[in-house]
């Protein structure tokens, strides 16, 4: 296999397997781990819902991730340079192939931007936490939902858009800052120095926090009706194509395969990394990590029969505090834990998603890390103060039609441009049994067109994931 030939001053890469992982899972695991997948599970029944989504997460481990961590380490590059090389591997136009390179890139800054305001909204409610003024919101719901609104306004118009921003959207001004601020701080420490050594703290510490609270919540009164969706299955529901549906969408965004993360992390990784290894801790990882949130959310919305339906943010930052409020003495303590976990699970999300724009423009423009990075915070920021009326629609557009691209973007170029022996060669690399036969058949003929699928289905249902 060809050397790399990546002159980016990005020498410095991850320093072990298990840091690349818990970087990797931190991509992975994020708010929708939270507010989306305990909603989908309660509203499907249980192992009607989870059989369909561990069998999504064994097919994009075992094809897409995989394809995406080697595409990197083989390219030593970002998308656009993956991209490029994979054309240039395959007797096609490497230029045509770093301008696709640049949607994955594109959407994983829009993606990075519209987390920044969500971040705001995380950082500001651990605030309250650790301060007490959610435990002061007792049950009273037309606080609770006044708050979140006063927070993350939303608006129909420009000129309501710009005056959100400016007077009501301010109350969440400070906190994008602070959030963004945050991820500069640890991205300009490096790979292995900030990303890296961050998430082996981040990463362990939110399980921890997890385990905790679902344990917790086992011995909380009422909580036993929450745990019979766990293992409730109903056949009928199996034949439901929007079952699958669902669960295909939360499994593929996330286990976050978008062509952009994963690709400029895989150019990190060193020769002796095990790629499908990799790819399975990081999918049991994330998929455990949803399943600890389903453990903590529904038994605890049964406790006071509250309604799991209301999915979203808002499940995160309104209907859950009136059941931690109701818990007594410890109510303060579980929101700190609870807020302080979502935290670490949504700082290694966007530092995930800045990345790959900062990687570009040291890879394009030969910037140095710190430019690059103040570069694309800076911006990031900017555009993150101004979208949050619209914050909703700026992620389902992101999340419709571009994360879907880039995957398949990525998708298209390992398995059908680039020459079949490269392929199985960069995958293989570092790994002493060999890969599975069917691994690129699978990924060729199954993954690539479940990318398009999920283009196609997005835009059908107006999001799925």
């Amino acid at each position: 296999m060809a050397e790399h030939t990546n002159t980016l001053e990005k020498q410095d890469g991850f320093q072990s397997q298990w840091g690349f992982i818990m970087a990797a899972v931190g991509s992975c695991v994020g708010m929708a781990n939270v507010w989306r997948f305990p909603m989908l599970v309660s509203r499907y029944g249980g192992l009607t819902f989870l059989i369909p989504y561990f069998i999504f997460a064994f097919i994009i481990s075992q094809s897409g991730m995989m394809e995406e961590f080697a595409l990197g380490r083989w390219s030593g590059y970002g998308p656009v340079g993956s991209f490029g090389r994979a054309m240039e591997n395959g007797g096609k136009s490497k230029r045509l192939g770093e301008m696709i390179g640049g949607v994955p890139v594109f959407a994983s800054l829009c993606l990075g931007t519209g987390y920044a305001v969500i971040m705001g909204w995380v950082f500001y409610y651990t605030k309250m936490a650790f301060t007490g003024e959610l435990v002061a919101m007792r049950q009273d719901m037309s606080v609770i939902g006044g708050t979140f609104g006063a927070v993350a306004p939303e608006a129909a118009t420009l000129p309501e858009a710009i005056k959100m921003t400016f007077e009501v959207g301010g109350a969440n001004n400070f906190w994008i800052i602070v959030a963004v601020a945050v991820s500069f701080a640890i991205m300009i420490m490096g790979i292995g120095g900030g990303i890296e050594a961050s998430c082996k703290v981040m990463i362990p510490a939110l399980y921890v926090l997890f385990i905790f609270l679902a344990v917790f919540m086992m011995f909380i009164p009422g909580a036993g009706d929450g745990y019979k969706y766990f293992f409730s299955l109903n056949p009928q529901g199996l034949l439901n194509p929007e079952v699958w549906v669902y669960a295909f969408g939360q499994c593929f965004f996330s286990l976050s395969v978008a062509g952009s993360g994963s690709v400029i992390y895989g150019s990190y990784l060193g020769k002796d990394v095990k790629i499908r290894q990799s790819a399975v801790l990081c999918a049991v990882f994330d998929t455990s990590a949803a399943l600890l949130a389903m453990l903590i959310i529904i038994p605890a919305m049964a406790t006071v029969g509250a309604d799991l339906g209301n999915g979203g943010p808002g499940l995160l930052f309104i209907y859950i505090l009136p059941v931690f409020n109701s818990m007594g003495g410890v109510a303060r303590l579980i929101g700190i834990f609870f807020y302080v976990a979502v935290l670490f699970a949504g700082v290694s999300s966007i530092i995930n998603l800045f990345e790959t724009p900062v990687a570009f423009l040291q890879e394009k423009l030969h910037m140095k890390r710190l430019a690059a990075t103040a570069v694309i915070h800076i911006f990031g920021l900017l555009v993150a103060l101004m979208i949050q009326p619209w914050t909703s629609q700026w992620m389902d557009m992101v999340s419709i039609y571009l994360c879907p691209l880039g995957a398949f973007s990525a998708g298209f170029m390992f398995f059908w441009i680039m020459r079949r022996e490269t392929a199985m060669e960069a995958v293989q690399l570092g790994s002493e049994k060999p890969i599975m036969k069917w691994f690129y058949s699978f990924g060729k003929y199954v993954f690539v067109p479940l990318c398009l699928l999920c283009f196609i289905l997005g835009i059908a249902f107006g999001g799925i994931g």
